[in-house]
This record gives C-alpha cells, structure tokens and sequence, in this order.
C-alpha cells in the first residue's frame, strides 16, 4: 500500500511540476467556463495563439443564457464575439511554469475593452482560469437599454483551461 500511495505522489508531482500555462510561440489554449455580469449569466468560450514569447492573439465568445425576465434580451443581444491581445506575463513576473498572469485589449461586437485574466494548470493538459473585463469604449454612447448593457459592462468569468500542444 506504501509504494502504491507513493507511486501516486510521484505521478502527481511530476505533472505538477510539467505544467505550463503559457509555453510562448505556437502555444494554443482553450478556455470554457461561466461568465457573470448585472443581470445576467452565461457561458464563456476562448482560444488564444502565441505568436511569441510573451503575447498571444485569440476568439472569445460569450453568451448570456440567465438574464432577468423584465429584460427584452434577443440573441443579438445575449451573444458577444471577441478578437483579443494578451500580454502573458507570467514567465516577467517569475511566476512558475504553471501560472500565467495576461492582461489584454479585445475587440468586440460591442465595444472596446481590456481584461486581466490568471491561468493556473495543475497538469500538462487542464487548469484553472479566471477573468475580469470591462469596456473602455461603446459603440454605442446614447443611454444603453438594459439589454445592451449585456456584455457592455464589468464581467467575471471563470472556468477550465485546456492546453491543445
């Protein structure tokens, strides 16, 4: 039982120590998880590609699937698309080949934004994400109609990273 229980830590630890949250050029991820905001929650999607040591370009997409019943939401209205530049600064920070810390800029259906995300991958393959964005700038500068404000505000997400190398 000894050297089962050990063999086990073993495997554990040395994919521990083999996880790498962002490799630099060619490196792919994908991300999937829930997304909150004011008066809705959802799902979110994203890919991100390294185009070298430190940035990455990437899709994402979210989609509001709970919003409030007093809100007249169409699906114009629950889905946002999302071309995204993240600065992945954990190898800067010396954070570990595990953890990766990225703020970025995205460009979406609905505005211009910014968000800070943290990766943390406890294998190879799978780990943790989490993400805060917010507009910088709105296409659309007349008072927003609560459905509009959907993906035009402050939103969390947070969900699984997959490592596709």
């Amino acid at each position: 039982m000894k050297k089962l229980l050990f063999a086990v830590v073993f495997v554990l630890t040395v994919s521990f120590v083999n996880a790498q949250a962002f490799d630099g050029k060619e490196d792919m991820k994908f991300q999937i998880g829930a997304n909150f905001q004011d008066n809705g929650t959802g799902i979110v999607v994203a890919y991100d590609y390294g185009l070298g040591e430190n940035f990455s370009l990437g899709l994402s997409s979210s989609y509001a699937l709970g919003v409030a019943e007093w809100i007249n939401a169409d699906f114009g209205d629950r889905i946002d698309l999302k071309a995204r530049f993240n600065a992945n600064l954990g190898s800067v920070f010396q954070l570990g080949d595990n953890v990766d810390i990225y703020p970025g800029l995205d460009l979406s259906l609905k505005n211009f934004g910014g968000h800070l995300g943290i990766r943390y991958f406890f294998s190879d393959g799978f780990g943790v994400f989490t993400e805060i964005g917010a507009p910088l700038a709105k296409y659309k500068t007349d008072t927003l109609t609560p459905a509009e404000e959907l993906h035009n505000q402050f939103v969390f997400s947070l969900g699984a990273s997959f490592n596709l190398n």
